[in-house]
């Protein structure tokens, strides 16, 4: 059943289909609310995915940072912690799907909420298809036969990127159908994974430590990789950690499923992006520890799948990919998953073509079935790139951290704003009637931190370095591409805004109409 716009609804009181934290925000209770905390943590890791990111992006870091790329990975960590620390005060504050649309619109002007819900809901489809692509970086190690088009498994490569897209289809195919069951059915194939993805990525851990050929003191060094400096083979090499420590906010998206969201959310944002980035660090580390040669260039093409099949041997080394490819699928599960919640979010309160449709929830399974098929659609189209040009592989990967790094400063900054002219406070209690999560004094700069440091990061990340996107020359839209698509991304908003403005129609309502900070912002 689809849920009109704010102004539209009527609450209904607490009751067996309705539930007090979200009508004071005036919508109903349709999703089924059904995660404990353990499901709620598992939805922002699963996100993260450390496996499924590390594996995808290591050979990548390597190859322009040597070595020392691994000190770009807890600078990213402490600046996204501060995000984190950001986000888990508004989870409290707005136990609302679609996180960073709810809190962008509620923070500043209907007008800026919804762009930042839109260039997060794109950010996410892309993310879908990035994730999917990275079955390419493990199944064809685990077994040739995996490698259906071509001979050569690099995703680099014209036969591994065509490879990488196919066998991205047909995972996508396998997580929409799972998005479409029941939460339930979806909550458990992901408490599952990532329970998997824990152990494994403990064990792989342990091994490579284990198996350790050389000193941590290989970190100082750049190596042959670096050809721009340690600057900017840090600056590069952070790809790799900017990609792995997104998406913690997975559990604020599924605030309307999970019981007790002011109380769990908060802090499964934090315990997620925590134990990600400590595990992520770990294995980062253990991988140049243990590779067998640093200097023979496998370590920059082949990653992190070599220093698993030739130092543990190929019988631990490829028990251990099967375990990281259960961690891509369920990642790729997880990411549609939010996507699906900022789709279902925005058109809920009529902000997308199409809206009724998008917002319809089946009472059956408490999932809104048409915005997993969207999703599903768009992140398949995305993956044909792949077959146009093997650079399409680290152009998409790098475009949906971008966004999602832009649509976070577009929190972090309206947040900051309202700190600073005493708009914003945390008062009141969770679930459990204990204070609602709180930076208190710490709020300030930990938010002009975290603000400084998201735009930073997506300058440095959307940088049109022609080593970096375009090594082959002659594929100046590739170059561009991170630019050309967040271009493309504001412009089509902007022309459905007037579009839908020239018709006669007013310009959608945010959810931030329904509530403001403190005082009306608008």
């Amino acid at each position: 059943m689809a849920t009109t716009a704010p102004s539209d609804v009527r609450p209904e009181p607490p009751g067996p289909t309705a539930d007090s934290s979200l009508v004071e925000f005036g919508y109903r209770q349709e999703l089924h609310r059904s995660l404990g905390r353990y499901a709620s943590f598992a939805a922002g890791f699963s996100f993260i995915s450390v496996l499924t990111t590390v594996f995808q992006f290591f050979a990548f870091g390597y190859a322009f940072g040597g070595p020392a790329f691994f000190w770009a990975w807890p600078v990213v960590l402490v600046g996204q912690l501060l995000v984190a620390a950001c986000f888990a005060e508004l989870a409290a504050r707005y136990p609302i799907s679609g996180a960073v649309y709810q809190w962008s619109s509620r923070l500043s002007t209907p007008a800026f909420g919804w762009f930042a819900g839109w260039i997060m809901v794109i950010g996410q489809i892309v993310v879908v298809a990035a994730a999917a692509l990275a079955l390419q970086v493990v199944m064809p190690a685990i077994w040739s036969g995996f490698q259906l088009i071509g001979g050569d498994p690099a995703p680099t490569s014209a036969s591994g990127a065509a490879n990488a897209a196919l066998l991205g289809v047909v995972l996508l195919a396998l997580t929409t159908f799972v998005n479409m069951i029941d939460n339930r059915v979806m909550s458990l194939v992901n408490r599952i994974g990532v329970t998997a993805e824990i152990i494994g990525a403990v064990l792989i851990a342990v091994l490579l430590f284990t198996h350790s050929e050389r000193s941590p003191g290989i970190t100082f060094h750049t190596g042959t990789a670096a050809q721009s400096g340690l600057v900017g083979a840090l600056l590069v090499g952070s790809f790799t950690a900017a990609y792995v420590m997104i998406g913690f906010d997975s559990a604020g998206e599924m605030s309307e499923e999970t019981h007790r969201p002011r109380r769990t959310a908060p802090r499964t944002i934090l315990t997620a992006l925590g134990a990600a980035g400590l595990l992520g660090g770990l294995i980062v580390l253990g991988g140049l520890l243990a590779a067998p040669s640093l200097t023979d260039g496998r370590l920059g093409s082949e990653g992190l799948s070599y220093v698993l099949t030739s130092s543990l041997g190929d019988g631990v080394g490829r028990a251990l990919l099967v375990d990281v490819v259960i961690a891509i699928a369920v990642a790729t599960l997880a990411i549609q998953t939010s996507a699906c919640r900022m789709l279902f979010s925005m058109a809920r309160d009529g902000q997308l073509p199409f809206a009724r449709r998008l917002a319809a929830v089946d009472r059956r399974t408490g999932m809104p079935g048409a915005p997993a098929l969207v999703v599903g659609v768009l992140a398949a189209a995305l993956l044909l790139l792949n077959f146009a040009s093997p650079e399409a592989f680290l152009a998409i990967g790098t475009t949906c951290i971008v966004m999602l790094y832009l649509a976070y400063a577009m929190v972090t900054g309206p947040l900051l704003w309202q700190r600073l002219r005493g708009g914003f406070t945390v008062e009141g209690a969770d679930e459990t009637g204990r204070p609602l999560f709180s930076l208190g004094r710490w709020g300030v700069p930990v938010n002009a931190l975290a603000l400084l440091y998201g735009l930073f990061m997506t300058v440095n990340l959307a940088w049109p370095r022609a080593e970096v996107y375009d090594p082959a020359g002659g594929h100046w839209y590739f170059q561009w591409f991170t630019v050309l698509f967040l271009l493309a991304t504001v412009g089509l908003g902007a022309l459905w805004r007037a579009t839908r403005a020239q018709r006669g129609r007013p310009a959608p309502r945010e959810a931030a109409a329904a509530e403001p900070v403190r005082e009306p912002t608008r």
